[in-house]
């Protein structure tokens, strides 16, 4: 659990005041805003060992919450054979999360508080603002919610949102004052700025960005295609959403590809991150028949090449060899085009 000791280790730091992004911290340097810092407050009080035995048991308690809150989500499910084999497909990132110590199986569940809230709530606006502020105040990728909640004219919904996380930078000024937590923000800025480049070619990296920097070898050569890719997936979701209509299920499946797009937006996206399409794999075996033959034995050779991709049983060179070419970044990138399909297949 590496990353959950860089956690502890911030919890204690933010508790005393001190310098959250220290260069000698080297690769395990926290690369998170300071509000995220907060978090890890109750767990900086414990020891360790402790610390990490609590962080696991909620990291799996939020797996189970999100794995739950799907299902609520796509009531058509019926026994347990979807949600199984989209754990066994997904296995593991969740493994690998679990082994880290990892914070997405909790933003996976607050984002999928936003989507709940828009399709089932009586409360829509104030819970879906509340839980897209938390996310990414704790994550910034998870603005992309913010985005949504734009792009489906949810505007006292985005209003919340965007107070909620004005609101959890100011959590610092107890700590650190109004100039320290300036002073701390401007620090997380010029980390992140020197470290997003370096690990753009790390064989785990599977943004778009790191997909093109792995096969170019520079990122200011992959930043033209990247951007190219980006909005293209842009205006394909776009789209998805206005064929959605104004059906309140629609935002299921929205819901579902923006969490899959999240790790191939963000430019330190890692392997890992995909096991927030957890959401979108349910989906596509619920909808298993909608696909024509020749997509349902793409679909098939895909979930298998995403379940069995492992050091395992590919050994070390092949390994090597398949996370050099980002082959996850395609496997995860044409799950977004199956959801797309179903979402044009649905709305003819």
């Amino acid at each position: 659990m590496d990353d959950f000791e860089v956690y502890h280790r911030t919890g204690q730091r933010f508790a005393a005041g001190e310098s959250l992004y220290q260069t000698g911290d080297g690769h395990y340097m926290f690369k998170y805003l300071p509000s995220s810092a907060a978090v890890y407050l109750p767990f900086a009080a414990l020891p360790m060992e402790a610390a990490k035995a609590l962080w696991f048991a909620l990291s799996i308690a939020a797996f189970a919450g999100a794995l739950t809150l799907t299902l609520r989500l796509l009531p058509d499910v019926r026994g347990p054979l979807v949600p199984l084999l989209s754990t066994l497909i997904l296995a593991k990132y969740l493994l690998h999360e679990l082994r880290l110590g990892q914070i997405n199986t909790f933003v996976m569940l607050a984002s999928l508080a936003v989507v709940w809230a828009l399709a089932r709530s009586q409360k829509p606006d104030l819970i879906a603002g509340l839980s897209a502020g938390l996310a990414t105040a704790v994550k910034p990728y998870a603005a992309l919610f913010i985005a949504y909640l734009a792009v489906k004219r949810r505007w006292a919904a985005m209003a919340i949102a965007l107070t909620a996380t004005a609101a959890a930078q100011l959590v610092p000024v107890m700590f650190y004052g109004v100039d320290g937590t300036i002073g701390q923000l401007r620090l997380w800025r010029e980390t992140l700025s020197a470290s997003t480049p370096v690990l753009l070619n790390n064989s785990d990296a599977i943004s778009v960005l790191a997909f093109f920097t792995k096969w170019l070898g520079d990122p200011a050569r992959a930043a033209i295609p990247a951007i190219v890719a980006l909005v293209a997936l842009a205006v394909l979701f776009l789209v998805v959403v206005v064929r959605g209509g104004n059906n309140k299920d629609a935002v299921v499946l929205e819901g579902a590809m923006l969490l899959t797009l999240t790790p191939l937006v963000s430019p330190l996206g890692w392997d890992y991150n995909f096991l927030m399409a957890l959401p979108a794999v349910m989906i596509l075996l619920q909808h298993w028949k909608v696909f024509p033959l020749p997509l349902r034995v793409l679909l098939a050779i895909n979930f298998a090449v995403i379940a069995l991709a492992l050091y395992d049983t590919l050994g070390r060179a092949r390994y090597a060899a398949f996370m050099s070419w980002s082959v996850t970044t395609i496997n995860f990138v044409l799950i977004v085009f199956a959801l797309a399909y179903l979402r044009f297949k649905q709305a003819r």
